[in-house]
């Protein structure tokens, strides 16, 4: 049985702060992909005790009755709650769980954790499975990890041995090619007030594009257009984002269009710790997609592999018979709502360089080995105190396939205040058919969409 403890060697830990060396896997490791390993790099094989059962390939079509455009009908509706765990009973259970939820629930007594069967529901195109063993041989960190080259499409580091490799994982991992959808942002008071921002969003995620070529990248990975449609103070202001995979030779790129001024401007401080977009400051820009932009302000420790309760399968969070006044209460969402299962995790632990400086002087992520998506952080301030904890509520969509959170959450244990955003059980569905040119995320479209 696996135990709440590291898995990983102590070469592994080493090679994590080891510097700019990296060494690319053998013949011998790649070819594990796919046998013990999932082709992805995850441990195929269950847990010793079989809570976390082997991985099948995932979800891969659609359940019946299922059409496009549908909020996803919860392939595992039928499973009951094996057991809650509380304040009253968390240290039981305290080898599983992060410090953040351990945390919120000493702050919250009504905060619960209602634990589900674990599902490896994780999945993805075969032709991702067929880059990642292209882009294992190949992919290289470069500019001391804050870059990589070598890979397109694929995982580029399956087997990690830094904690850097399962970052830039997280960032490169497959969420379709283009997707549009329609989400809502809350940002609640102590006391449970909040106002409704909604915003449309556009990926053209470009990495993942198919038969695209590293030259053809042109050193990006993503393009990013999301407009605020509401509250009607807001509504019109627009922000492009062009992200790069090596971001020492060409950082990222961004520009915003402001409906009042009828003006589109350079925007060099959407990034790292600066707030997100209408977020009360409770959000900064580098927490969107749970972490995202550049990675030289921090070293990236591999504490190594865990089995943790975290968010997953979060179908019943992103139903269309709830109502957000549903899921938003006071402190927390509410608990009713949330599924959360046992998985193996990629724990890093990120530090600011002492020459570096950031809101967040720490970070704790917990990565999921079946699809690189972070599900969890835990967030300390320059005193060292547990500041914030975020969790992101993911779900297979099924139609692509591709395992992508449906709302993430980030909560101030100090000011009893979180932000909910990507919200979207009263909005249409994500699309991920939408087509698009490279022209449509271009600064002067930008200009011209935003006159329209």
């Amino acid at each position: 049985m696996l135990k709440n403890t590291l898995v990983l060697c102590c070469v592994i830990a080493l090679l994590s702060v080891s510097g700019t060396a990296w060494a690319k896997l053998s013949a011998d490791q790649i070819a594990r992909l796919g046998k013990d390993l999932t082709p992805v790099g995850a441990e195929q094989a269950g847990s010793a005790d079989g809570v976390i059962p082997a991985w099948t390939g995932g979800l891969t079509e659609p359940p019946a009755g299922y059409q496009k455009g549908d909020h996803h009908p919860d392939p595992y509706a039928e499973d009951q709650v094996l057991l809650t765990i509380s304040a009253e009973n968390m240290s039981q259970y305290a080898d599983k769980l992060t410090v953040g939820h351990q945390e919120m629930m000493k702050l919250y007594p009504s905060f619960k954790m209602n634990i589900y069967p674990t599902r490896r529901s994780a999945s993805s195109p075969q032709r991702i499975y067929d880059a990642t063993r292209v882009s294992a041989a190949g992919a290289e960190l470069v500019n001391n990890g804050d870059g990589v080259k070598g890979t397109v499409n694929g995982i580029p580091f399956p087997i990690p041995s830094s904690g850097i490799e399962v970052i830039w994982n997280h960032l490169l991992r497959f969420r379709g090619e283009l997707a549009s959808r329609q989400i809502a942002q809350a940002a609640l008071t102590r006391s449970g007030d909040y106002t409704l921002v909604k915003f449309d969003d556009e990926f053209n995620l470009l990495y993942s594009v198919e038969g695209m070529t590293e030259e053809e990248l042109d050193n990006k990975i993503l393009l990013f257009k999301q407009e605020v449609t509401a509250p009607p103070r807001l509504a019109g202001n627009i922000l492009l984002v062009h992200e790069t995979l090596d971001q020492v030779k060409e950082p990222r790129s961004a520009w915003v269009y402001n409906p009042g001024q009828r003006r589109v401007r350079r925007a060099p401080n959407v990034g790292y710790d600066n707030p997100g977009t209408a977020s009360d400051g409770i959000r900064t820009n580098d927490q969107f997609d749970m972490f995202n932009g550049a990675t030289d302000r921090y070293n990236w420790n591999l504490v190594g592999k865990k089995e943790i309760y975290v968010p997953y399968n979060s179908y019943t969070l992103h139903s269309d018979q709830l109502k957000y006044e549903d899921i938003l209460t006071p402190l927390h969402l509410n608990p009713e709502h949330l599924r959360y299962e046992l998985h193996r995790v990629w724990v890093v632990d990120a530090v600011v360089k002492e020459d570096a400086r950031h809101l967040y002087k720490r970070r704790t992520f917990y990565v999921d080995e079946d699809s690189w998506q972070i599900l969890a952080v835990d967030i300390y301030d320059n005193r060292d105190q547990l500041w914030r904890v975020s969790e992101g509520h993911p779900i297979s969509y099924y139609e692509v396939p591709t395992f992508w959170t449906t709302l993430e959450v980030h909560t101030d244990l100090q000011s009893g205040r979180y932000i909910a955003i990507g919200l979207d059980n009263e909005s249409t569905m994500y699309d991920f058919s939408i087509k698009r040119t490279l022209k449509d995320y271009s600064p002067g479209e930008l200009r011209r969409s935003g006159r329209r």
